[in-house]
C-alpha cells in the first residue's frame, strides 16, 4: 500500500522529578540533604532511511511518546535520562506544523530534532544554602514538548512520467529499467506511483517516476489526481506521453497541461518532453502529422510496446537533466 500523507502526534518526554532525600548513615545522624536530579526526557528526532518508500508504518498508528526521564535517587544520584525515539521516513518527507514547513528531509540519513524532552527537576540538594542547611522540597520535572504534524511524501526522482490512463507509461517504466509496474489495456492500472532506475550504457543513470494517469478534473482530485500531482514536484524534467492512437491527442494535451497549471503554475516552466506513444498503430501513424502541427513542438515518436525510438527517448532525457 501506498501512503504518502499523514497526521501524527509527537511527545517528547518528561523530565523525572527531583526527590528529598537526607544522608542516614550509621556514624552521621544529621546528614544533609541528599535528594538527586530527575533525568531528562527522551527527544523525538525524525530520520530519513533511504530503504523506506512509503508512510505506510504511520497508517495505524498515530501517536508517538519518546520515554520520560527517572526521578532522582538518594545519595545524590540523578535518575536515567529518559531514550530519545527515532521516526524513519522515506527521503522527500517533508514535515509541516499547521501548514508551515519544519523541514525537508530530502537526503538518506538527514535527521531533525522535532521535539525536545523536558529537563529533570532539581532535588533538594541543589537548594541547600547556608541558611536553610536541609530543604525538604525538590523541583518537578519539566514538561516534554508535544506537537501534531503532517508528514507529506514527495517522491524525489529527476523525470516524471506523466500522461493519461492508459497511455502506456507504465508499459514504457518497464521497458526501461528494472521496475515492475502492473501493466494491462485498461484506465487507471497503476494506482501508486512507481519508480524506476534507468541505466544508461555509459554507467550513468537516473530515477524516473510513474505517475498514475491524470485526466480532467485532476488538481480537485479526479481519479486522484490531487494525491499523485506532488510526485512531480520535485522532478527536474516533465516526460509527457500521449496515446496517439485515441483520437483528437492534442486537445487532451492541452486539457492536461491545464490541469498541472492548475495544481501549480510551477510545473508549467518545468522542462518538458513530449512523447507520442503507440506508433505501432496504424490510428497512430495517422494521428502524428496533425498532432504535430497543432501542438508546434517536437514530438518523439514512440512505441513502448515494440521498444521503437525508445532508445531515443531515454538519451533526450538524460541530457535534459544532467
Amino acid at each position: 500500500m501506498f501512503i504518502d500523507r499523514v497526521d501524527i502526534f509527537v511527545k517528547a518526554g518528561d523530565g523525572g522529578n527531583g526527590v528529598v532525600a537526607f544522608r542516614r548513615e550509621k556514624f552521621v545522624p544529621r546528614g544533609g540533604p541528599s535528594g538527586g536530579d530527575g533525568g531528562k526526557g527522551g527527544d523525538i528526532i525524525i530520520k530519513a532511511d533511504r530503504h523506506l518508500r512509503t508512510l505506510l508504518d504511520f497508517q495505524y498508528r498515530h501517536h508517538f511518546r519518546a520515554q520520560k526521564g527517572e526521578n532522582g535517587k538518594g545519595n545524590k544520584q540523578t535518575g536515567k535520562d529518559g531514550t530519545d525515539l527515532i521516526l524513519k521516513v522515506p527521503p522527500g518527507t517533508l514535515i509541516e506544523e499547521e501548514e508551515e514547513i519544519l523541514i525537508d528531509l530530502v537526503k538518506n540519513e538527514d535527521s531533525f530534532l522535532i521535539v525536545k524532552g523536558g529537563k529533570g527537576g532539581r532535588g533538594n540538594a541543589r537548594f541547600a544554602t547556608s541558611v536553610n542547611q536541609a530543604p525538604k522540597y525538590s523541583e518537578k520535572g519539566e514538561k516534554g514538548e508535544e506537537k501534531r504534524l503532517t508528514l507529506e511524501l514527495k517522491l524525489i526522482a529527476e523525470a516524471g512520467l506523466i500522461g493519461e490512463p492508459n497511455s502506456g507509461k507504465s508499459t514504457l517504466l518497464s521497458k526501461v529499467s528494472a521496475a515492475r509496474p502492473k501493466v494491462a489495456d485498461y484506465p487507471f492500472t497503476t494506482l501508486e506511483p512507481t519508480l524506476g532506475v534507468v541505466k544508461l550504457e555509459e554507467g550513468e543513470s537516473f530515477v524516473l517516476a510513474d505517475i498514475p494517469g491524470l485526466i480532467e478534473g485532476a488538481h480537485k482530485g479526479a481519479g486522484l489526481g490531487d494525491e499523485f500531482l506532488r510526485h512531480i514536484e520535485r522532478t527536474k524534467v516533465l516526460v509527457h506521453l500521449i496515446d496517439l492512437a485515441e483520437p483528437n491527442p492534442a486537445q487532451r494535451y492541452f486539457q492536461l497541461r491545464n490541469e498541472l497549471k492548475l495544481y501549480n503554475p510551477l510545473l508549467l516552466e518545468k522542462p518538458e518532453i513530449l512523447v507520442a506513444n503507440k506508433m505501432d498503430l496504424l490510428e497512430a501513424k495517422e494521428n502524428l502529422k496533425n498532432f504535430k502541427k497543432e501542438i508546434k513542438k517536437e514530438v518523439i515518436p514512440i512505441s513502448a510496446l515494440t521498444g521503437k525510438g525508445v532508445k531515443e527517448l531515454i538519451w533526450k532525457v538524460w541530457k535534459e537533466i544532467s
